[in-house]
């Protein structure tokens, strides 16, 4: 009986991993393959043909721009406007604070493109369509949930007893803040910053409806690649488009496996 659940569970972890490595795999091999068409299994041949028609396009360099200083822009702007909320959600309780950590998290339990387009009718007549700032409005809204719910709950798990002891050793509310509270929730504000920076460099149906065509960024730049080139070119900018997301994700991932991440879902 032990002999079958071990079989069945590395059956399991062997289908698992290749869902997950399977298309990653295929993508590395379209974006190198010269030509690769059905029903062939392998093919015809490898060049970096595909590479340098990326590299040398210089709407891509634009896009690559682009899309690091709207992710940037977009994680400043977050974190001023969102720690502070975050501190007060952790630290006080006052009406409304509930059905407000309610309403910050259901923004993203609806179809975004949605609300998108009710966002492109009110932006037409502030006249924020194909502007900086357009752009970023709709990027900083994709992070609000990550820069709130992940630093209050940092902000929450900082002892009291320790703000208390810096207090009566004189310290005063902005010493005991810089020296003891923000410090122990750093790693928790680097993994929000982190997952906004992400979700600004994926950002695409929001950016493509409200920047394009005079800001294009990455992920919307793949939509003239797919249009307009082979499919190995895609394969290319989807690579290139994806490094950024998984070196940051590696950068913080013993954060996220130490649960910095599940915590910032967990405040009351």
């Amino acid at each position: 009986m032990r002999t079958l659940v071990k079989v069945l569970i590395s059956l399991f972890m062997f289908l698992l991993a290749v869902f997950i490595v399977g298309p990653l795999v295929w993508l590395a091999s379209r974006a190198f393959a010269a030509e690769w068409r059905y029903p062939d299994l392998w093919p015809t041949g490898f060049t970096l043909r595909w590479w340098r028609v990326v590299v040398d396009d210089p709407m891509v360099v634009v896009a690559l721009q682009n899309s690091a200083t709207f992710a940037s822009l977009t994680v400043l702007i977050s974190a001023a406007i969102c720690l502070p909320a975050a501190y007060a959600f952790s630290r006080y309780q006052f009406p409304g604070r509930r059905f407000m950590l309610v309403a910050l998290f259901a923004v993203n339990a609806f179809p975004k493109m949605g609300l998108f387009v009710a966002l492109a009718s009110l932006f037409y007549a502030l006249q924020l369509m194909q502007t900086v700032l357009g752009v970023l409005i709709v990027h900083v809204l994709g992070t609000v949930v990550f820069m709130t719910w992940i630093p209050a709950a940092a902000f929450s798990a900082v002892p009291r007893s320790l703000e208390e002891a810096a207090r009566d050793a004189g310290a005063g509310p902005f010493r005991v803040f810089w020296s003891v509270t923000l410090p122990m929730a750093l790693p928790a504000i680097l993994v929000a910053a982190i997952m906004s920076f992400i979700a600004s460099w994926d950002e695409a149906q929001g950016t493509y409806l409200v920047g394009a065509p005079d800001y294009m960024t990455m992920p919307t730049q793949m939509y003239s690649l797919v249009l307009n080139y082979p499919s190995q070119v895609s394969a290319v900018f989807s690579i290139l488009l994806s490094v950024p997301s998984a070196g940051l994700l590696l950068l913080v991932r013993k954060q996220i496996m130490g649960g910095q991440l599940a915590e910032g879902f967990q405040i009351k």
